[in-house]
């Protein structure tokens, strides 16, 4: 028995020798990993509308995957974006600051066009650019928006490489083709020819294809992002996927169209959601989820107009180009498996929060000779707090301030609906006031009820006021 006890002593010893190489290799490994800095995937829809994935109510678009970040990461109820449409809302993101500080935002022309001749100054500092100053590699697919001439585009601000429509989807028009609108309005499955927007595909400086095969646009972004990712896995990385869509004109690919119950609408957000399932799967089958940070939201409210085309803002009032809540709140997640905790969050947030953000995460410095705008919001994400650093929001549409919220409370200073449609603009010698967590959908004006709370935020809207150095507009240019 003695012998039998050596011996299995000795083969149980020899075998611990044996594996612990492995063992230890293991641990190193996962040290290293934990000291890794974190990867960031920024994927940004166009036009999406508060109400319109299935984690935040929609009762006929399905979005498991989405659904699924909702789940497993932290689902943002009160999270914002820097201005109502394209362009300055892209540039709040990219640069953590409001767009009227950069010359972003314009009363005569809301956003940049193919004869645009300005773009994102080359002295902001974008989240490309700070994250490159720490070793990131880069790269923006979809859509730019920021500037389509060769000193403007993603290469120019900190992107290693570009590949997408430089600007909107609907631009460069045909003449000759039908209405799309007054089609669209008839038609809840209808899409345009191709051929109807002469678009261009961009591959960092140069078009490669024109016009731009828009059927099948959304799963070639994914892929390339999908492409971004596996060749550079073994270095921190930085992907801006920025949808083209659900902007109209409205596509879908062979596998997702006529599939959704809410017309070629639903096609297009079930095709971006099968996206993300994608791009998150690599992320886990190249084991770099639990080091990878997963943001999804969207540069401004739905485009009410094109009716069934356009998307909806749920509870919330009004959609894209005004700055009621419709147009400016938008549905946002955070997936970082093992790191954040899972959970609702419904304290304040934006996306030019992005940028201070990543920089602590990433051991970035963020630009410090300059005004941000953003907060950093890594205690908040990581669960060392449950107070966001951001109690305010500043809502500008073309150069003016028309509200202020702080804490729950919103004051409007101007009021104007969305372009087209809505409510005239009215400047408001009282403003209105709502209390957004009573009254999210803005219905029931109590400035009558709170004169010292509109005192307070008309104070803090003018403080603000005088800290905006007005610059060169660049959306004017021609």
């Amino acid at each position: 028995m003695k012998v039998e006890s050596r011996t299995v002593r000795a083969i149980a010893t020899t075998i611990l020798w044996a594996a612990l190489p492995m063992l230890l290799g293991q641990v190193t490994a996962q040290v290293a990993r934990a000291a890794e800095k974190p990867n960031f995937v920024v994927i940004f829809c166009d036009d999406l509308g508060y109400g319109d994935l299935g984690c935040f109510g929609h009762p006929t678009i399905r979005t498991p995957n989405l659904d699924r970040m909702a789940v497993e990461g932290q689902k943002w109820t009160n999270f914002y974006v820097g201005a109502c449409v394209c362009t300055p809302s892209r540039a709040a993101l990219l640069t953590g600051r409001l767009p009227i500080r950069n010359g972003m935002m314009s009363a005569k022309r809301r956003v940049l066009f193919p004869d645009s001749k300005g773009g994102l100054p080359a002295s902001e500092i974008t989240i490309a650019e700070s994250l490159k100053s720490v070793g990131y590699a880069t790269a923006a697919v979809g859509k730019w928006h920021l500037g389509h001439l060769p000193e403007y585009l993603p290469t120019a601000h900190g992107f290693d490489s570009y590949w997408g429509i430089p600007y909107s989807n609907d631009m460069d028009a045909v003449r000759g083709f039908p209405n799309y609108a007054q089609t669209a309005r008839k038609d809840a499955n209808y899409f345009a020819p191709i051929e109807q927007y002469n678009v261009p595909i961009i591959e960092d400086t140069k078009v490669v294809e024109r016009p731009a095969n828009q059927h099948t646009i959304t799963r070639r972004y994914t892929e390339k992002t999908i492409e971004f990712i596996r060749d550079h896995r073994d270095e921190p990385f930085f992907v801006y996927l920025a949808h083209n869509l659900p902007h109209i004109p409205l596509y879908a690919g062979k596998e997702h169209l006529g599939k959704s119950r809410r017309g070629i609408f639903g096609d297009v957000i079930e095709e971006i959601d099968s996206g993300v399932g994608k791009v998150l799967a690599t992320l886990q089958e190249l084991e770099l989820d639990k080091n990878t940070l997963v943001v999804f939201t969207s540069d401004n409210g739905p485009w009410l107009p094109f009716h069934t085309h356009g998307g909806s803002a749920g509870l919330l009032r009004e959609g894209k180009g005004t700055t009621f809540e419709g147009g400016m709140r938008e549905p946002t997640l955070f997936w970082w498996p093992g790191t954040l905790k899972p959970g609702v969050r419904m304290e304040m947030g934006a996306t030019m929060d992005l940028l201070p953000t990543f920089c602590t995460l990433a051991g970035a410095t963020a630009p410090s000779d300059r005004t941000l705008d953003g907060y950093d919001l890594t205690p908040l994400l990581l669960g060392k707090t449950d107070k966001s650093p951001r109690d305010r929001l500043f809502y500008w549409r073309e150069e003016q301030l028309y509200a202020v919220r702080v804490g729950p409370w919103k004051a409007h200073f101007i009021t104007q609906g969305c372009y087209g449609i809505g409510p005239q603009r009215q400047e408001h010698e009282t403003p209105e006031l709502y209390h957004l967590g009573h009254d999210p959908s803005e219905k029931y004006d109590i400035a009558a009820l709170h004169t010292e709370q509109i005192k307070e935020l008309v104070a803090i809207a003018e403080e603000h006021r005088q800290s905006i150095e007005r610059v060169e507009n660049q959306l004017i240019k021609r």
